[in-house]
């Protein structure tokens, strides 16, 4: 039987939120396209809209419900999934209309919910996407998320509520979904979980059959082999494990990217006691210096929390200095928001809001000094660098030290043969707080 005419039904979409929450929207999104439905770029060209949200800190939640009646106001039929649906009494009590809700990679549920309120136009037998599947960053780069869920129980994080305990995707999955990404043209991928180098811990590093070979479960295993493949490959949200340590040598030989996210949250160890992170902050101290050695080129990104309940001008001064002696190369600091369902909540001390903001305009100035001097080494060295995006009088590329949205840019000012995904070699030319500016290497 032949599908019945006219224009097949469109989806709008909203992902609100991290990385992770967009590798479940390129999932849904894939799913969609495989079944025939076409994806809309506003509300008004949509039949239904899906808001996929965030719902791990108060401003966070806020702008989900704000989006959420936004999509209600211009269209009218909304279903929600992602973190937040995990409060769904929340979401009814300010929007009662919304048609159905589902929680975090519940793909099957909101696949199931379109399908009740608008009908696929056909069976996903014919292939309507291109193997590496709907992507909503740029084509030259993807997020490969390994692993879903967390085992820590920081006192400021609802992660494993609302996403559950640690899962780690199976190594064979993981390095297939990566090959067929680069061969659809990605040229870095960048690694994404709760916690990456917990990777494998709860299948007890389980081997599998990967070319012939016998492959474990386990971060190491993992980047050795995604190092294979003709593509930059990124690693984000590594813990400081001891293990780690076996990274390393991957990066000083050019096989993975030099270039390790480590969210710290503080330099005090009470803090981090009172946060209920490992606080062997001298440890942490001694193996930076011991990665360096070993890796000359290692770019070290990480994110702090200022004004955490019952933190006092020590604790704080003791977090500079801990940043004053790391000397991080890329950095993002936030004041303490409390988080529904936190324990942390309960905790004494609270700090005032202008300490907060007084105490996050000290760090900041801080570690701006210190990234500066880190850009202004690097004027008159030559980099390879992945161009983003291509204007008529600008290039705006990235160089190994770059990861996208959170890190700063290479400018390449004039107009030059060059498109997104190119590689090139620059030589650097001047450096401001954040970006370096370079021309191409023609000799």
């Amino acid at each position: 039987m032949n599908p019945p005419a006219g224009p097949a039904p469109s989806v709008g979409f909203v992902s609100l939120g991290c990385p992770k929450n967009l590798v479940d929207s390129e999932r849904i999104l894939t799913q969609l396209r495989a079944e025939g439905y076409e994806l809309a770029s506003d509300y008004a060209e949509s039949d239904i809209v899906v808001v996929n949200t965030c719902g791990f800190i108060d401003a966070a939640v806020q702008e989900s419900l704000d989006t959420i009646g936004e999509a209600l106001q211009e269209n009218g039929k909304v279903i929600v999934t992602g973190c937040l649906g995990k409060r769904d009494e929340e979401i009814r009590e300010v929007h009662p209309n919304v048609l159905a809700i589902t929680g975090p990679h519940e793909y099957e549920s909101v696949m199931e919910q379109i399908h009740t309120y608008l009908p696929p136009p056909h069976d996903p037998f014919s292939s309507l996407v291109p193997p590496q599947g709907v992507k909503l960053t740029p084509k030259h780069y993807a997020y490969l998320k390994i692993s879903e869920g967390c085992n820590h129980s920081c006192s400021f994080c609802i992660i494993p509520s609302l996403r559950g305990k640690l899962v780690s995707r199976p190594i064979g999955e993981v390095l297939r979904e990566a090959q067929t990404l680069v061969e659809g043209g990605v040229r870095e991928l960048l690694v994404v979980s709760q916690d990456t180098s917990a990777y494998g811990v709860d299948t007890k590093y389980r081997s599998e059959l990967w070319k012939g070979g016998i492959i474990q479960t386990r971060i190491r295993d993992l980047a050795r082999e995604l190092g294979e493949l003709q593509a930059w490959i990124r690693l984000h949200y590594v813990y400081p494990y001891p293990h780690v340590d076996d990274l390393i040598p991957l990066m000083a030989d050019g096989h993975i990217l030099p270039y390790l996210d480590m969210p710290l949250q503080h330099g005090s160890e009470r803090i981090l006691k009172s946060m209920k992170r490992p606080a062997a902050t001298e440890k942490v101290q001694d193996r930076i210096s011991r990665w360096r050695e070993m890796c000359p080129d290692l770019t070290l990104r990480s994110t702090f929390i200022v004004g955490f309940p019952g933190e006092t001008e020590d604790d704080f001064e003791q977090l500079l200095d801990f940043i004053a002696e790391a000397q991080l190369d890329r950095v993002g600091c936030f004041t303490y928001s409390p988080v529904e369902g936190a324990t942390a909540n309960e905790l004494p001390g609270a700090v005032p809001e202008e300490v907060k903001e007084e105490r996050l305009q000290r760090f900041m100035e801080l570690q701006a000094g210190i990234s500066a001097e880190k850009l202004q080494r690097k004027i008159g060295s030559r980099q390879i660098v992945l161009v983003d995006e291509v204007h008529p009088e600008l290039v705006v590329a990235r160089s190994e030290a770059d990861a996208p949205e959170i890190d700063g840019n290479v400018l390449i000012e004039g107009g030059w043969d060059l498109a997104p995904g190119d590689f090139v070699e620059v030589e650097v030319t001047s450096a401001s707080e954040h970006d370096l500016y370079a021309v191409p290497v023609t000799e």
